[in-house]
Order: C-alpha cells, then structure tokens, then sequence
C-alpha cells in the first residue's frame, strides 16, 4: 500500500520532478531500510519501512518514465506518407477498424522525431493488413487524444506507457511493399507472434461466425475486430463488459483448468503419484498455461497484471506456502507496480486487486463445513448445491461491492441487474466456455479444435442472451456523477483497511470505503467544449444538448456520464434550442445558454455572419485562431485558447463566466507535452 501511495503521488503532481530527484529518493529509501536494523521498537521499524516503500515507489516511478520516453507526434500536422510496419490489428475505435504500426519513415520527419508506436484509423472501406506486413499509407497525425473533459481519464497517459507517440487516420486505403531493410528482430518476433494470433481469430471467426466468433477470438487472442456493436453495449448494460478484456478471470479460469486437469492425470496414473508431487506438477502445467496465455492474448497490460498475480499463486505452491493468501496478493501487487508504476492510475489495476482482496478476506472468514461420515449421496450432493450457491452469490456480491466505488467514479455506470446477470454467467464462464476456448486454441493446429470451439461458441450464445435480457431490462443502467478526485483514495485506502485489518475494528474502514455515494457531487457546467473546438454540448437541466451530434460523440458522451448528464444526440432536440447548419450554431430565446460557436478551420467567415454569432451571444466558440475585435460577446473563445488549455468546462458565476481547462490540471508532464529529443 505505501509503495503503490507513493507512486500515486508521482503521478498526481502537476510539474515533472528531475530526473535527481529519483536518484535522492532511492538514497533516502536505502537509508531508512538501513536504519530499521538499529531502531529499537517494532512501531518504528514500522514507520521507517513504510516510508522507505512510500519514497521507493516514487523513485520507480519516475525511472520508469525516463525510460520509456520516446517522441510525440505534434498537433496540426498536414496529411503525409508513411511507410510502416503493420504491428497488431488494435482494438476498433469509434471511428472504425485500427492497425498498431511500428514507423519506417514519416514524411520528412528525422528518426529523432519519429514515433515508436502509432495507431492509424483505416477507411470503412479498407481491408486489413495482416501483422508483418510493409503498408504504404497518407495519414494524418496527431498526438494522442487528451482529456474529454478536465479532470477525466487522461488516455495520453496510458499511450505514453505503451510508447504509442501518434494517432491517426488513413486517407487512403494501406499500399503492400517491400521494405528496405528488415525489421529489428524484436520487432520481427512480436509481428510473427501476433501474425499467429490473427490466423487464430480468423479461425475461430470462421469456424463460429461473427455472432459468436468474434466475442471468442476476443477471450482468446485479444482481437476485438469482429464482435458486433451491439453486443459490447449490451455486455456493458448487463456488467459484463469484463468478460471481453482477457484480465483476472480468463487467467484464473485457464490456469486453474489446466492445474486441475494435470493433477487429475497425475492422480490416475500410481506409479507416478507415487514418486513426485501431483500438486507442484499441476502447478507447473498451470504456469506454463499462464504463460501461453499471455503470448496468446498478445500481452495486454490486464492480462499481464493477471499473469503476474497467477504465478505468484502457482509459485507458492511450488515452495510449499499458500497459495491464496493476502501475502501473496500483496506479493503480486508489489511486482506488477515494480514492472508497471503506472498501473496505479489505471482503472482495471485498482478494481482487480479490490475485488480480489476482498475475496480473499471473504476467504479468510467463510466458515469451513464439517465433513460428516457415511451420509447418503443425495444428502451429500444437496448440501453440496447449497454451498456452492451460497459461495457463487457471496463472491458476486462481494466483488461487485468492491469494485463499485471504481465502477461509479471512472465510468458512471451501475449495472441494476450485474449481480444476478454475473450469477448466471459464471458457472458458463467457467466450466463451458473458457475451458472450450483453451482446448480449441491448443487443438486448432492439429485440426481438432472445432468440437470445443462449437461448445465455447453455444455458451457464448447463452451468454448473449443473458446479456441482452440484462440490458432489456427496467432501469438497466444508472448514471451516477464522479465524486471529486480525493474520494475515490480514500474509498480504496477504506476497502484495504477492512480487508487487511484483523478483528471487529476492520469494519471502520466501510464508511470510508462508500465514500463514493455519500461525498457531494460538485455543481455541473453550463457548457463543455472539446479540446480542439469542434464539438459544443449545453448543459439543459438534467439533459446535455450536443451542437453537432455526429462529432466528437465518444468525448462528450463521456464528459455528460461525468456529470449525471443524459446526451441529447439527435438534430431535432438540438434544433429545439439552436439555429445551425453544417458551419455554425446560433442560440434560440429558449437556449440555456447563449452561446454561439463557428466551426470553419481556415476559411475567413462570410461576409455579417461574426457579427450574427456575435449579436447577443453571452459566449461565442471559434474553432479558428483568429481574436476578432469586432466582437463583443463577453466571452470568446478561439483555437488558439483550445491548443493552449484542452477542453474546457464553463460555469456561470454571479460576475460572468468561469473556465477550467483541461490542461491546467493536466499539469506540465512528459505525456502532457511531449518529448524532446534535444
């Protein structure tokens, strides 16, 4: 806990420490581990090692920084040519199907200036590369996405991580060619790795169809190019949406498979039972299948997080200590923010290890049944049913308590119906669907994966439909606004203290741990504008207006979910409340606010059309550069203003009007600026 404190600390600061800073805090954390050898009351020793951990991760993760800088793309760039290698097929975005690129050349751009990394948008028209492939492609590139609003999730932040120096779209469809010279062997390996795992998605689309195959080639490989739309939002109204992202439960499902079916081989053959120890075999076989996984998976963060924590499990039983336990939870947490400092601002770290150390306290105190002699066999069974019922409801419930408070502050969902939806999930998960994925993964070479593939493809057809019956259902989903930043530190400080603390005192952490529903929403904004002043929304009582619907639609659906705010998408509710055509918006007497905004890029405006935006507007947002003089609106709002401060939030205050930019809490850091190779 003090270690991952100490690199949420780095991470909330708002200017870069140097880089000397890192070095002095590794001494001072050196110092006081030496100075526990003469400290004579345990307390102390206490106090001395929880400091040198809070300093130590704060120098780790400063390290990590430096040593993943690489160069961003800048803002504003004309389309050019790329040459590049086809890396992955990334996830789809908004904006359609996505490749993962490693540049040979940008333009005119130096190697000191090229990005690691970038993700281009391909057209709807475009086919996709496989990976290993040399594409020829005119892009345009920008720097990765900031905040959707300011305060929200900064995606900047986890590209930087990941060494992803650019995003783009694709004017024209990917041109094959020849490169000059081959790839880096690194490089090469990863490219031949994912070449596999996108032959293995076509398989498994091929052998199941995109109804099923594309939510399987997801849990499998990691490919998320063929699932429909609308199953991803029906899995998100019905809290399932975790099913998708190979993380903790696809690790422990594969893992504990393949360990179970070892030690149950081990078992059926005497001879060798008797000579080695069935346990640490299975716990071999169970690594080993963590590991395979992960290459499979392709190597996401989550899933890299889970794997970490798997054989940290599976290594416990090799030296004989327990293998479910808080140590060894804290074990893996310690390695994944010594590989990955990062993790800690990262929602999927921070509702993983929430629910699993719940879990395991609930492990800790769950009673143990007594084991009777001689009972009949349908006595046993029922007793066993009820058990197990029991477990499925108290581990769903206990989960989804834990991860609640992240659920609400990052995402602003509650899934009414995610408790009995996950209950009927589980055992499917489990023991049908996972299962038929791994052996139709492992046998697919070998021409023999398609019985378990078409079970796996049944259960994902179950699945659906559960989902889909979840997300039908009364108030599916509610939208809860995010707290202010401090809640959710201490809702999970709050969590940890009632998991690890021993005795009836472990309870005081509960109040803090629903710090999340109690703490006061601050007041939400008359208006949002998007970081570069393409998109407006108003905000309507409980309703947020969207002056173009059909831009920036994912950033503004995210910033009304921050606020409790339901997105008014269509024209015709626009049109209620503003005059617009394709350039430009004009309030009506009944608009919430008086806001006009213009979106021409370069083009001067015509001829009286400022002074119509102008006339009686309160707020005037101008996408170009330009300050007009002639405008007397009281506030006006240009490109350059955006380029400067991000999106921005706008309050009406008793004097006028009140901005927060994103940028201004962003702070001034490597991913928020970029790196400068001189």
């Amino acid at each position: 806990m003090a270690f991952g404190l100490g690199c949420g600390l780095y991470f909330g600061l708002l200017r870069e420490p140097q880089l000397w800073a890192a070095w002095v805090a590794v001494l001072i954390a050196a110092g006081l581990l030496v100075a526990t050898r003469w400290s004579g009351w345990r307390s102390t020793t206490l106090l001395l090692v929880l400091g040198a951990c809070a300093i130590g991760g704060f120098a780790v993760a400063k390290l990590r920084t430096e040593s993943v800088k690489a160069p961003i793309a800048q803002s504003g760039a004309r389309p050019q040519w790329v040459e590049a290698w086809v890396v992955d097929v990334a996830s789809p975005g908004v904006g359609g199907q996505r490749l993962l690129l490693a540049p040979i050349r940008i333009g005119d751009l130096g190697p000191d200036m090229t990005p690691t990394r970038m993700r281009v948008t391909l057209r709807p028209d475009a086919g996709l590369p496989e990976p290993g492939q040399a594409v020829r492609l005119m892009a345009i590139l920008n720097p990765p996405p900031p905040p959707a609003s300011p305060g929200s999730y900064d995606f900047a932040r986890d590209a930087f991580f990941e060494s992803v120096g650019a995003v783009g779209l694709a004017l024209r469809a990917p041109e094959q060619i020849t490169a000059e010279r081959p790839a880096p062997w690194r490089l090469r390996l990863t490219m031949r790795v994912n070449e596999v795992r996108w032959a293995l998605t076509n398989r498994i689309v091929d052998t199941l169809g995109p109804d099923t195959g594309g939510l399987a080639a997801a849990m499998t490989t990691g490919h998320e190019a063929f699932i429909p739309r609308e199953q991803v939002e029906n899995l998100r109204a019905a809290g399932l949406a975790h099913i998708v992202s190979i993380s903790g439960l696809h690790m422990a499902i594969v893992g504990g498979f393949a360990f179970a079916a070892a030690r149950l081989l081990v078992a059926a053959w005497p001879w060798l039972a008797l000579r080695v120890s069935g346990k640490k075999i299975a716990a071999l076989v169970g690594l080993a299948a963590v590991g395979g996984y992960l290459v499979l998976s392709g190597a996401p963060p989550p899933a890299e997080r889970a794997a970490i924590t798997a054989a940290v499990a599976f290594a416990a039983i090799l030296v004989d200590r327990q293998a479910i336990s808080l140590h060894a939870l804290a074990l893996a947490a310690m390695a994944v923010l010594l590989l990955q400092p990062e993790a800690v601002t990262e929602p999927g770290f921070q509702m993983s290890f929430a629910a699993t150390a719940a879990l395991v306290a609930l492990a800790e105190i769950w009673p143990r049944p007594f084991r009777e002699i001689e009972v009949p066999w349908p006595i046993r069974l029922f007793q066993a049913a009820v058990t197990w019922t029991l477990a499925s409801i108290a581990v769903s419930f206990i989960a989804g308590l834990a991860t609640g408070p992240f659920a609400i502050q990052h995402f602003n969902r509650v899934s009414t119906w995610g408790l009995f939806a996950n209950l009927a999930v589980a055992p499917i998960s489990s023991f049908l669907m996972m299962p038929g994925l791994a052996l139709g993964a492992a046998l697919t070479p070998f021409g023999l994966g398609k019985a378990p593939l078409e079970v796996a493809g049944w259960s994902i057809g179950l699945m659906n439909q559960i989902a889909s019956f979840a997300a039908g259902a009364p108030s599916a989903q509610l939208v809860v606004p995010s707290a202010p930043d401090w809640v959710l530190p201490v809702s999970f400080l709050g969590l940890l203290f009632a998991c690890l603390w021993k005795g009836p005192l472990r309870w005081l952490g509960v109040p803090l741990a629903c710090a999340v529903l109690w703490a006061p929403r601050p007041p939400a904004p008359d208006a949002w504008v998007s970081a570069d002043g393409a998109a407006v929304a108003i905000r309507d009582g409980k309703d947020a207006a969207l002056l173009r619907p059909d831009v920036k639609l994912f950033g503004a659906e995210l910033w009304a979910r921050r606020r409790g705010l339901t997105p008014l998408k269509t024209n015709m509710e626009r049109d209620a409340r503003f005059a617009c055509d394709a350039w430009s918006c004009t309030p009506l007497a009944v608009a919430p606010v008086q806001l006009s905004a213009a979106w021409n890029l370069k083009r001067p405006l015509k001829d009286g059309r400022l002074e119509a935006l102008c006339a009686g507007a309160a707020i005037v947002v101008l996408r170009n550069d330009f300050r007009p003089e002639s405008c007397r609106a009281p506030l006006v709002l240009t490109g350059r203003d955006f380029a400067k401060g991000g999106s921005a939030e706008i309050f009406r205050t008793r004097t006028g009007w009140r901005i927060v930019w994103a940028q201004d809490l962003r702070g001034h850091r490597p991913w928020t600026w970029g790196y400068d190779p001189r």
